[in-house]
């Protein structure tokens, strides 16, 4: 089943947010920052650090 990026992103934000009740701010850099890192060049070895 492929899910589009923007639905896990949402998904994971409200969940965080409902589950840990951090700031708000906090979840916005941690999730802009997680999509920016996989998109650069070290998205292919975080990749393969996960597999």
């Amino acid at each position: 089943m492929d899910v589009p990026l923007w639905i896990a992103l949402l998904v994971v934000g409200y969940l965080g947010i409902k589950l840990f009740r951090p700031p708000v701010w906090l979840i916005c850099v941690l999730l802009l920052g997680g999509y920016l890192l996989a998109d650069s060049l070290f998205g292919s070895v975080i990749d393969t650090a996960v597999k």
